[in-house]
């Protein structure tokens, strides 16, 4: 049967492995009939849990700035009733991530304990500076899990601008720690994240430091300190008057192409140093700027399949996607939607009714969509009336989606 290993943002595949595929089948009968029949009693299977608001960087690129440290967290009673009900509902993955630094949660080190306690499998993205705390629970951590630090850099100096941490960390002091946890447990996978800025880019009038010309350094650097991957993605901006976010907004061609090469050039480079040396990761929507696909990816169909599949668990809400995480179009629930049978329920009929009134065609028009593949797949597959159980089933690999 085949495998996901090397197709890390093949969600079609993902939705047809062994352990999800008869969720996938339930969910297209449901839209052929959805006006008699109730949402499957499925939970997602993948979340996005952000523990907390609290951030001690100030990233001058960051898509979440307007909702970080307002002093909202989950509680930890809340986090296991919730992960405890998804997991009886069919939650397979959890992804540490999004809106404040998971690792200032004062309970981060039992939180992972108890979700590794529910043979979960786990992401956890960080900006690095509490690695001690993800060194103290590495061992609890399996092959199909990861930690993904986002650097962003390959110089110092470029790594404080682009962060402005509040506290003393540096470049330096994030590698090692990445390299010891990696010498904890050699099992987990550890990721160097790197968001390419492109000179020109701008927010609120201030022009962003560019970094274009530290990603071969970048994959050298992830190679040398036992990083697993580095995965690459463009940055997005939070566009002010619909708080959306949006890729390549308001570029000329001339311009768009400019960068684009840039980009090749040095991404090329990098692959010819490491020959196969470390895992180099390129996101959907990078993938779509190199390919000159941008326009083709902000066309999504009219309704978002992926938000039964996976969702936003945030101290300010439920949300149906990490794009809109905050915004109230999107909300499904309050924090706690998830946390006894009777919110899953409602929360559920929720998300039934997002997906038959939530306009992704035209919401979703400026936003470079991680699913917007996928998305389609559901949708064409949907209206084609073929039998379901022509779909294929692919072997598991992971279940992050």
């Amino acid at each position: 049967m085949d495998k996901l290993r090397d197709r890390e943002f093949d969600f079609s595949s993902k939705l047809r492995q062994e352990s999800t595929i008869a969720r996938l089948r339930e969910y297209i009968l449901w839209r052929r009939n959805s006006i008699h029949q109730k949402l499957p009693n499925f939970g997602p299977i993948s979340i996005n849990l952000d523990l907390t608001s609290a951030c001690n960087f100030s990233c001058p690129h960051c898509v979440d700035s307007k909702i970080i440290n307002t002093g909202e967290y989950l509680r930890l009673e809340d986090i296991k009733q919730t992960i405890n009900v998804l997991h009886s509902h069919g939650l397979l993955s959890v992804i540490l991530l999004g809106g404040g630094e998971p690792t200032l949660h004062k309970h981060f080190e039992e939180i992972v304990r108890y979700i590794k306690g529910t043979r979960l499998e786990l992401g956890v993205v960080t900006n690095g500076s509490r690695l001690d705390k993800v060194a103290r629970v590495a061992e609890l951590l399996g092959e199909k899990d990861w930690v993904r630090i986002s650097i962003d850099a390959a110089k110092e100096d470029t790594f404080k601008k682009l962060h402005c941490p509040k506290n003393h960390v540096t470049l330096n002091h994030i590698l090692h720690k990445a390299r010891e946890i990696k010498g904890i447990n050699p099992l987990v996978s550890i990721g160097y994240s790197f968001v390419i800025l492109w000179e020109g880019m701008e927010i609120n009038g201030n022009e962003l430091t560019r970094n274009t010309d530290e990603i071969t350094d970048a994959v050298e650097l992830a190679r040398e300190y036992s990083f697993d991957f580095i995965s690459f993605k463009p940055c997005l901006i939070r566009l002010e008057d619909s708080q959306k976010e949006s890729l390549l907004d308001k570029v000329d061609k001339k311009r768009e192409e400019r960068i684009v090469e840039e980009i090749k050039i040095n991404l090329h480079k990098a692959k010819n140093i490491v020959d196969g040396g470390i895992k180099i990761l390129e996101s959907v929507n990078l993938q779509a700027m190199m390919s000159k696909e941008v326009n083709q990816l902000k066309r999504q169909p009219k309704r978002c399949h992926m938000q039964f599949f996976r969702t936003v668990v945030a101290p300010s809400g439920i949300f149906h996607c990490p794009a809109f995480r905050g915004l109230e179009k999107a909300k499904i629930a309050a924090s706690d939607g998830y946390a006894t049978n009777s919110n899953f329920e409602e929360s559920l009929e929720a998300i039934a009714r997002s997906i038959s009134t939530f306009d992704a065609e035209n919401e979703c028009k400026v936003v470079g969509c991680f699913y917007h593949h996928v998305n389609w797949w559901l949708e064409n597959f949907t209206n084609s009336g073929r039998d379901i159980d022509e779909i294929e089933t692919v072997g598991d690999d992971n279940f992050f989606l």
